[in-house]
């Protein structure tokens, strides 16, 4: 793991980068998904990368090791273990890896050759090749010691394992296509993948509303830059949090219109870093958790819109604050409680706050937020009226 990737290449194969986690760590992933409980790694020495991935993996419950070569390895693995062997430089998608075998069963993942030798895969036979990734059973590792010390342990296992007999399993073409199943080899293939890998995860896709087409565009445009900076999510909830406060301070000072306008960035970066977050979270291995922090953030948009309504809106001489206020709380809580409760395209314009701020912010110039705010209340009750319900998954 830390040999260079290439001739003239410093970064070592194994801390490429690809979504702004190295392919270690994306492999790391992989151990989860298929409940590894240690992970071995195959390197001459330790370096800062390898110290962080170990941090990564214990942090995660696993257990870690370094083995300096072929046979070292057998003094770390018994013949009652099963052995997941992963090649240097797999990106592979972990569910779907995961999903191609039966439990502890043994098997060898292959693919058609064609194409497959042009992007780094071994060759097995006239018309398939491996596909960087198998489960055998840990006393194959002892057959190690017949080899020389320095042999290439992934490609001298999968030898073993078919000279043993273990089964080949063929990857699907559906798994293996696109940036699903890739061997990355140096930095260009690593910009590569991910290009396409971010393209494939957030490009056009299911319907979407002007403000989520928006923000996913600016994804698969910028998420690149933004991942490889390093705590991009971070960056654009702290964004977002700019994006408020300047619109909080431009309705101080009556500028609604442009107020509304920075609401509509707010809630565009709130479904950026939503997206950014959930590509951080696949890259680490990790479960998004309870509350994701951009629900939060979506609620602290809800309040703002809420507020800048409230701007907008004259309070009349001996109007109670209940009276004022209800106009905006009833369009936010309808804007909320209308999408979970009835199905239809409809609900997702319902959801797309960055579309209602510049909606608002048109009224705004006219000095018509009031009526605005009325009548969406009234076109919201309708459409919870008339269209279907949802069904409850």
């Amino acid at each position: 793991m830390t040999e260079p990737a290439a001739a003239g290449q410093p970064v070592p194969r194994a801390f490429l980068r690809v979504g702004g986690s190295t392919l270690a760590r994306h492999q790391l992933g992989l151990a989860l998904a298929m409940d590894c409980q240690r992970v071995i790694c195959i390197a001459r020495g330790t370096s800062p990368e390898l110290i962080a991935l170990q941090h990564a993996a214990e942090d995660a419950g696993l257990q870690f090791y370094i083995s300096t070569g072929a046979r070292p390895l057998s003094g770390l693995v018994t013949a009652s273990d099963e052995l997941v062997v992963v090649s240097e430089g797999l990106f592979a998608d972990p569910a779907r890896a995961a999903a191609l075998f039966d439990g502890v069963a043994p098997a060898v993942l292959v693919q058609p050759v064609e194409g497959a030798l042009a992007e780094g895969f071994e060759r097995i036979d006239l018309n398939r090749a491996g596909a960087g990734l198998l489960q055998v059973p840990g006393r194959l590792v002892e057959q190690l010691h017949e080899l020389p010390a320095d042999c290439d342990v992934p490609s001298a296992l999968m030898r073993i394992a078919l000279q043993s007999g273990v089964p080949m399993r063929e990857i699907p073409a559906d798994a293996r296509g696109g940036a699903n199943w890739r061997m990355v080899r140096n930095e260009a293939e690593a910009h590569a993948v991910e290009t396409e890998w971010l393209r494939e995860r957030f490009g056009a896709g299911e319907r979407m509303s002007p403000g989520q087409a928006v923000a996913r565009k600016g994804v698969v445009a910028f998420g690149s830059t933004l991942l490889h900076a390093g705590n991009a999510s971070n960056v654009l909830s702290a964004a977002v949090l700019v994006a408020l406060a300047i619109a909080g301070g431009l309705a101080w000072f009556g500028a609604l219109s442009t107020a509304f306008l920075f609401g509509a960035l707010g809630a565009i970066l709130v479904e950026a870093s939503r997206l950014i977050r959930s590509a951080e979270r696949q890259a680490l291995g990790q479960l998004p958790p309870a509350i994701p922090r951009a629900n939060v953030l979506g609620w602290l948009i809800d309040a703002t819109i809420g507020l800048l309504i409230l701007a907008s809106v004259t309070r009349l001489f001996g109007e109670s604050l209940l009276s004022w206020m209800f106009p905006p709380a009833m369009l936010m809580m309808l804007l909320a409680l209308v999408p979970r409760v009835v199905a239809g395209p409809v609900t997702r314009f319902a959801n797309d706050r960055a579309l209602l701020c510049v909606v608002l912010a048109l009224a705004a110039g006219f000095g018509q937020v009031e009526p605005l705010v009325e009548v969406l209340a009234v076109v919201l009750v309708v459409l919870g009226m008339a269209l279907p319900l949802r069904r409850k998954g």
